[in-house]
């Protein structure tokens, strides 16, 4: 697993209960999962169309550094799947895994379209 960015929590990213919020690690991952994938791909017309589950495992907390990172697991002809997970960089503790989140390449038509890329 390479982990690519780093987030902090800040007051604004907590939950009523005082630990980061689940939709805003899911929405910096959303955004770096796209980011990964233009990177693997080399192209910028992507569309996510899966994502297995989502397991929460440990909250994290204001002032913790979040690290997410993303492992290419295979290519199909015009899709990707990558694995994710979140965690907390200075304990190193697991908080987020998701196994598969699968992106389409696409043509100018949003159509699927092969990338031409194997693993």
């Amino acid at each position: 697993m390479i982990y690519h960015t780093r987030k902090i929590v800040k007051p604004g990213d907590l939950n009523p209960g005082g630990v980061l919020f689940g939709g805003q690690l899911l929405n910096w991952i959303d955004e770096e999962a796209a980011i990964y994938v233009m990177c693997q791909l080399n192209q910028k017309h992507i569309a996510s169309k899966y994502m297995s589950e989502i397991l929460f495992l440990k909250p994290a907390v204001l002032g913790d550094i979040v690290e997410i990172g993303f492992e290419t697991i295979k290519f199909g002809i015009s899709s990707i799947t990558v694995k994710c997970e979140a965690r907390i960089k200075q304990s190193q503790h697991i908080i987020l895994t998701i196994e598969e989140v699968v992106f389409v390449n696409l043509d100018e038509n949003h159509q699927a379209k092969a990338h031409g890329i194997s693993l």
